[in-house]
């Protein structure tokens, strides 16, 4: 079976960092690590490969820099590994990402394709349903289990939704999108890390993939961040140490003098 795992390299969270001037993240010097839902995604990979055999193709979209995220996933134990790297795919929202992203798996085999569910910098949840439009496959969002049977060629999933779960059948090629809960990921030991340096890495730029120079990077975007924000933080809540009656009538004091209590007072009376 062959996987294709689509990962991203992301900042560290506690190491974000906002440029005031031109209200966008400041990428250099901050710590970069692979995108927790990505790495959910290449375990599962990995665990299929051990059940069934087959190889795990790793790729992403970034700077030079991004060989560090692939390392990461080959010492988990994917195969091999892809770097997409062009100055031309700079400025990529998620459809110019999905897009560049399928013009290189368009030229690749595959069974399977593993997303994570949505990167912690974007937060968008929108790569992966693009990609699978875009290479004209099943997408398969949310899941939280998986089971492959290679006779049938068939994949059935459990997809988390807000009432709870959805048992999902489909015939492969699919991708998948993974959240939390559908494994722990693995921390590779210092063999795997060794191991890793004598895997291939692959570096793709635009001219490799050919297609219309427009449909990438910035000029192929139809999206536009303006502004880029912290979120005020939340002021600290109210401690109310008293004995039980006393704390009571402290309580409903402050929650009468609530607005929306308030508000819902008035309309009552």
């Amino acid at each position: 079976m062959k996987i294709i795992v689509c990962i991203k390299q992301v900042p560290e969270i506690a190491e974000v960092k906002i440029d005031p001037k031109t209200n966008t993240l400041i990428r250099e010097g901050v710590p970069s690590i692979v995108n927790p839902f990505d790495e959910i995604a290449v375990e599962e990979a990995v665990r299929i490969k051990e059940k069934h055999g087959g190889e795990v193709t790793v790729i992403t979209m970034g700077p030079p820099q991004a060989r560090k995220a692939l390392m990461r996933c080959l010492a988990m134990g994917a195969d091999k590994g892809i770097l997409l790297t062009d100055r031309a795919f700079a400025g990529s929202d998620t459809w110019a990402t999905s897009f560049t992203l399928a013009q290189a798996i368009k030229k690749m085999e595959y069974d399977l394709i593993l997303c994570g569910t949505r990167a912690i910098d974007g937060d968008t949840a929108q790569v992966g349903p693009e990609l699978a439009e875009n290479l004209g496959i099943t997408p398969i969002t949310y899941v939280n289990r998986v089971e492959i049977d290679e006779e049938r060629k068939k994949v059935t999933v459990h997809r988390e939704t807000e009432e709870g779960y959805e048992v999902i059948e489909s015939r492969l090629p699919v991708l998948l999108t993974a959240i939390k809960g559908l494994n722990e990921p693995r921390i590779p030991a210092l063999r795997e890390i060794m191991l890793a340096k004598k895997k291939e890495i692959k570096e793709i730029t635009r001219v490799d993939m050919g297609g219309d120079p427009q449909s990438y990077g910035l000029s192929g975007s139809f999206t536009e961040v303006v502004k880029i924000f912290t979120p005020k933080q939340r002021e600290g809540g109210i401690i109310i140490q008293d004995e039980p009656v006393a704390s009571a009538k402290k309580l409903t004091q402050l929650l009468l003098e609530e607005p929306i209590i308030k508000k819902l007072k008035g309309k009552v009376n």
